[in-house]
């Protein structure tokens, strides 16, 4: 007959006395672990990386603004030759049969501005103040240029002038902006709903709040401050696509690349999106990768968007008659 001998677990000397004694036993403490690198890494990199290309495009875009390719459209095979020779690669030569073509096409948003001579050798500059700041002056200082090693002089006039309160041209910039953010921090709060809301259900809220942004921004920069002059309707769409397509694609981002998501959108979106916009800079004077960016962009798409809709979209009384005084 075999006898099994169990033997009992051996306990710490002094916690097999206070157990004896009929007092508590102390918890043993456990050993804590050391946080990861990532834990430390990760947040850091982001936010240098986002600060270093936050100052990286809205400064360094903004130092030394250049023209490339500005397209003008200029009445008179003679003159159309000589400011092509004279001014390069700066300006896009666009032929046009007469000055009043010349005009419709600045008023059609084909060209940036319109060139044509008047009596006595003189220049006529018909710019867009509707394109912003830097594009007219980058226009001037180029037909300036060229005027004054011509020995001849220029008269300008602005045929599509800004509404008076967007007297800097920045509205279009700063709406395209707010409606961005907003789609962002909608889609971020979206994020952190996973465990409350269907998919599906996320996904009707990011679209009707899109759509709520697109109207309230609308109405509030149209009608209710006047800084852009555009149909109340196509804009409030253009605002909702701009808004769902900032939320739509953070959700994205967000979702498959986890922690990193939300950083990546708000470099895409926020950084690169709105400082290639071409409101701030215009289009024209950002060094071609910028251009080709700001293109595909939906912040860039939008403030074009919202230039066209304001200022560009219809015939005005502008452009059946001519700004110029009669010649003598």
């Amino acid at each position: 007959m075999e006898t099994t001998v169990t033997s009992a677990p051996r306990v710490p000397a002094p916690a097999a006395a206070a157990a004896t004694a009929g007092t508590p036993v102390p918890p043993v403490p456990e050993t804590r672990r050391r946080p990861p690198v990532r834990a430390w890494l990760q947040p850091a990199v982001i936010a240098l990386v986002l600060a270093a290309a936050f100052i990286g495009c809205y400064i360094g875009l903004q130092r030394d603004p250049r023209p490339h390719h500005v397209p003008i459209a200029v009445s008179g095979q003679e003159l159309a030759d000589r400011m092509g020779r004279a001014l390069g690669d700066g300006i896009e030569v666009h032929r046009a049969a007469d000055a009043d073509a010349a005009r419709r096409a600045l008023e059609r948003h084909e060209v940036s501005a319109a060139l044509g001579e008047g009596p006595g050798g003189r220049l006529r500059l018909e710019v867009a103040g509707a394109y912003g700041p830097s594009t007219t002056s980058a226009v001037k200082s180029l037909v300036g240029a060229y005027a004054e090693g011509a020995g001849r002089q220029v008269t300008t006039r602005d045929v599509v002038p800004l509404t008076r309160y967007d007297a800097r041209g920045l509205a279009g910039f700063y709406l395209a902006f707010g409606v961005t953010l907003a789609g962002f921090v909608l889609a971020q709060n979206a994020l952190g709903l996973a465990g409350l809301l269907r998919l599906r259900h996320r996904f009707w809220l990011l679209t009707g709040v899109s759509a709520a942004v697109g109207a309230v921004a609308a109405v509030l920069a149209g009608p209710v401050l006047g800084a852009v002059p555009a149909p109340i309707v196509p804009l409030a769409f253009t605002l909702t696509l701009l808004a769902a397509a900032a939320a739509f694609a953070t959700k994205l981002l967000g979702t498959y690349l986890g922690p990193v998501g939300v950083p990546a959108a708000t470099l895409l979106l926020l950084t690169v999106g709105n400082s290639t916009s071409g409101a701030a800079i215009s289009a024209d004077l950002l060094p071609p990768a910028a251009h080709a960016v700001s293109a595909l962009l939906p912040p860039g798409a939008a403030v074009r968007a919202i230039t066209d809709l304001s200022y560009f979209t219809a015939p005005t009384s502008r452009a059946r008659s001519s700004p110029w005084p009669p010649g003598p």
